[in-house]
């Protein structure tokens, strides 16, 4: 007798963590229940994926979806719709730019209540790391935090203060005890805030000269400073959103020696460069800045070479006329998380013949097994039924009505990508379709595994 799934998604090429593979996937109770050659059974739903690739969901560990509070910037349900458009089934919140901060479990609580009514796709939470809540750590873990996340230098967010290095000592202490990590957006205060001054004083405020005030040693200085805190505390840190491949390679000394530390990077320093910020304008005014092409070579090679472990969006929009204005003066954040798995299947799988698993495994596994969250990341029996369809000969020129984001706004409009997500698929429900959204949220909260 034949066997009844919930779903069967057949004669697909499957992109599972020892290769792609030709078979059919079934799902039953949001999880892979089997993967042959060809499933015999009938189906409630069945997707025929003849000439598409079967990708894990992607997982974006790092957006500002910026709800509560700001929700005139970015609110979580038009965020998760944009990353839905993208192939993704689950992202990680930072605990600012929305407001309150996320520094406590009310505020918590605050932002999951938004998220169980608004989330299209899973999610999970950062808990805010300052000088001010270091009382409130164990709180937050309690919640369900998946990590914390702490600023080297200003947030941008006055209430989002800066971790000085006695904070990040004792913070690291605790959160060691924990067993929960600290991601370090990783600035050299003393030396950023100096040279923007002194920027300032001689009115100096173009894009070069924005790249010469945060110039790569404030990165690589402090990349090594919150290393050696981590590796006197024992605390499991990550580097967010490296730029450099000088930091890179500091990374990968200390994990030789012991240390737990890994990186994340973002697609737009693999695909833009300090000259095309140029030509852009501030819609791609991030920080750290984007650097110069030759590191841009040294970045790729590095990643290629396994050192870097994700790769996110760092999405962090606003209301654009807060880009109005000279270089050096306006928000810096850029919009992208719809974009990351399309410009990693053009610029990695299409551009240097990086293997399909190698680009599911930068987007969707590792992030889920550094975090300890069960039953994401990869195309595997007994994990969720997580899956982007990605038909790898369509290209597309992006346009700004194709964004899901609040305000259509992103450097990568007008862009040409290989590599279209035709469907996306939560634990077994459509919930992204040729264009359009086509499910109401059904997003659930994932918290780490110990």
């Amino acid at each position: 007798m034949n066997k009844r799934y919930e779903v069967i998604i057949r004669n697909g090429l499957l992109v599972c963590p020892e290769g792609v593979i030709k078979a059919d996937v079934a799902v039953c109770d949001e999880k892979i229940v089997e993967i042959a050659e060809e499933i015999a059974g009938e189906a409630r739903e069945t997707i025929d994926a003849a000439g598409q690739h079967v990708f894990p969901g992607i997982t974006d560990g790092h957006v500002h979806f910026n709800d509560p509070g700001r929700t005139e910037w970015e609110t979580i349900a038009t965020g998760s719709q944009a990353l839905a458009a993208g192939g993704g089934v689950l992202y990680f919140d930072m605990p600012l730019n929305c407001s309150p901060c996320t520094l406590d479990a009310k505020t918590f609580n605050a932002k999951l209540a938004v998220a169980q009514r608004d989330s299209l796709v899973d999610y999970g939470f950062w808990g805010g790391f300052t000088p001010n809540n270091l009382d409130k750590l164990a709180e937050l873990a309690e919640c369900g935090v998946i990590g914390f996340k702490a600023f080297s230098c200003f947030s941008g967010i006055d209430e989002f203060g800066r971790a000085d290095d006695y904070t990040a000592l004792v913070g690291m202490e605790t959160l060691a005890k924990l067993g929960l990590p600290l991601m370090v957006h990783c600035e050299n205060a003393e030396i950023t805030s100096a040279l923007t001054a002194k920027a300032l004083m001689h009115n100096k405020t173009t894009v070069r000269d924005y790249f010469a005030a945060r110039p790569p040693i404030t990165e690589i200085e402090n990349v090594a400073r919150m290393i050696s805190l981590a590796e006197e505390t024992g605390c499991k840190l990550i580097i967010a959103h490296i730029s450099t491949a000088r930091a890179v390679a500091l990374v990968t000394e200390a994990r030789r020696r012991g240390v737990d530390v890994c990186c994340e990077t973002i697609g737009h320093y693999l695909i833009l460069t300090a000259d095309d910020v140029e030509q852009l304008g501030t819609v791609a005014k991030c920080s750290p800045p984007i650097r110069d092409p030759k590191n841009q070579a040294k970045m790729w090679a590095r990643l290629l070479n396994g050192e870097i472990a994700f790769v996110s969006s760092d999405h962090s929009p606003c209301d654009p006329k807060l880009k109005d204005g000279e270089f050096l003066k306006v928000w810096g954040g850029i919009s992208a998380c719809q974009t990351t798995l399309p410009a990693l299947l053009t610029h990695a799988g299409h551009a240097r013949k990086v293997a399909l698993e190698d680009i599911a495994r930068l987007t969707a596994q590792n992030v889920n097994e550094i975090f300890n969250i069960p039953g994401k990341g990869k195309i595997a029996v007994g994990y969720d039924g997580d899956f982007a369809l990605v038909d790898l000969a369509k290209s597309f020129a992006l346009q700004a009505e194709d964004l899901f984001y609040k305000h259509q706004v992103s450097p990568y409009v007008g862009a040409t990508f290989q590599g279209t997500v035709t469907q996306t698929i939560l634990r077994g429900t459509t919930v992204f379709k040729h264009g359009r959204i086509v499910s109401k949220p059904i997003g659930k909260h994932v918290r780490p595994k110990f």
